[in-house]
């Protein structure tokens, strides 16, 4: 069987891929070798769709969710399409197999009440307090994903502009524009906070935000951060996450009127159904603009009775 490294290989430096999804896919991938050995499969070209199709029972029997086979599912088709690319394989047994299907859930939602008072909830008097406000108007001012949060480094706001420079998924970059409060929250945890936790670092590091030990901040340990700024905020803990906050910049914005392309390109989605998730806390809002404006809403309606 050709080997699945080649694969991963490929997928990590020619489609620019997260280390995380090459990291699932060489799970899956393993997966589906070892269920290919199962049935006796030695070569790529013996490989049929019932392989595929049988494959997909047999992690719903292991108890893995649709989600997870679906990810499985598309890590075997690109798999296989490469190895036909590369010759190894003659046709597609994936064409025509479905991916499992399952309901996208809604994304959680905080008020844009409640966002202030977690990010007023942080104590300001000291180094660490400085490091989460700043982080927390960042997230929740830029739409950024937690783990681009954590890697930006000290270059990567220019303060004069207003503007940061994120590295994203597959290592596509952009450029996100953040206001005022988050420009503040930043000037003043540069200046009072960041030198202060940059004593205790081992070595020196280039990561704009930095933990209590001078090191480069990690997901695990601003999730944690976060949580406590909750708590504090009254805010119950199984509503709060770093990508609550970025779901809650874009449907903020949504509802403020931005266009659903611009909330796109600012979030990095690089496919607009992606985005398109977010536009549901905004229906009420498009329900009461057609109710007031179209010729045939509640309100026009209203005023033809009233007319008559």
């Amino acid at each position: 069987m050709v080997t699945v490294e080649g694969f991963l290989a490929h997928a990590s430096v020619e489609r620019g891929l997260s280390p995380r999804t090459i990291e699932a896919y060489g799970r899956d991938l393993s997966r589906f070798v070892a269920y290919l050995e199962r049935k006796s499969v030695a070569r790529p070209g013996d490989v049929k769709r019932e392989h595929l199709a049988g494959f997909s029972v047999s992690l719903e029997r292991q108890g893995l969710g649709a989600r997870s086979r679906a990810r499985a599912l598309v890590a075997c088709r690109r798999w296989l399409r490469y190895l036909g690319a590369v010759g190894a394989l003659e046709g597609d047994p994936t064409d025509g197999v479905a991916l499992p299907g399952f309901a996208s859930p809604l994304p959680r939602r905080l008020r844009i009440d409640e966002t202030a008072a977690l990010i007023d909830a942080v104590d300001l008097s000291t180094p660490l307090g400085l490091r989460d406000r700043a982080m927390l108007e960042v997230l929740y001012g830029a739409g950024l994903r937690v783990s681009e949060l954590v890697s930006l480094p000290m270059g990567a706001v220019d303060v004069r502009t207003g503007l940061i420079r994120v590295l994203g998924k597959g290592r596509k970059e952009r450029i996100v524009p953040i206001g005022v409060p988050a420009l503040e929250a930043l000037a003043e945890y540069l200046e009072t906070g960041r030198p202060v936790l940059a004593r205790s670092a081992v070595r020196e590091t280039d990561a704009l935000f930095l933990s209590r030990r001078g090191s480069a901040m990690t997901r695990q340990n601003f999730f944690g951060r976060l949580r406590d700024a909750a708590k504090l905020a009254g805010i119950p803990a199984d509503r709060i996450s770093p990508h609550v906050l970025r779901h809650a910049f874009a449907t903020d914005l949504l509802e403020g009127g931005a266009d659903l392309r611009v909330v796109q390109s600012l979030l990095g989605h690089a496919d607009l159904s992606t985005t398109q998730i977010y536009t549901h806390v905004s229906r009420k809002r498009l329900k009461e603009t057609v109710e007031e404006r179209h010729p045939r809403g509640r309100h026009s309606s209203r005023d033809r009775a009233r007319d008559r």
